[in-house]
């Protein structure tokens, strides 16, 4: 199956896949020196995407905004993308749709996997798998 995207469809899934990374690191880690760690390993998990998905993640273009003042401003931009991701996907190569979902939960996984993760990152984990599987 071929699937096309156009430039906007893969700033959506860089936004949705990155900023789920650094939703999780705005999340759990606000103030604290984990927060880099979270977001360093997450973004590497990220950089070891295959398929259609790691070359559209590769792609270090410009464009991807995850910048806000707090968690809640950065989870109404991210959540709605990882949904738009997904249902993009589904619509045209379901196994690239797991594919993005997979890389994205090892991203996650990845990034608190240095003990256990707090409340807190289990409920924006939860927040971010709950936006994945709404499509």
């Amino acid at each position: 199956m071929s699937v096309t995207l156009t430039d906007q469809d893969k700033q959506t899934l860089r936004t949705a896949a990155y900023g789920a990374v650094t939703l999780l690191s705005a999340a759990g880690a606000a103030g604290k020196p984990g927060a880099h760690r979270i977001a360093t390993d997450g973004s590497i998990a990220l950089a070891s995407a295959t398929g259609l998905v790691g070359h559209v993640l590769a792609d270090k273009s410009t464009g991807v905004k995850l910048n806000g003042k707090s968690v809640a401003a950065i989870a109404d931009h991210v959540l709605p993308a990882l949904t738009a991701s997904m249902s993009l996907l589904k619509k045209q190569d379901p196994a690239e749709a797991d594919n993005f979902r997979a890389t994205v939960l090892l991203a996650l996984e990845t990034a608190t996997h240095h003990g256990e993760p707090t409340p807190t990152l289990t409920d924006m984990t939860r927040k971010i798998t709950t936006a994945l599987d709404a499509a």
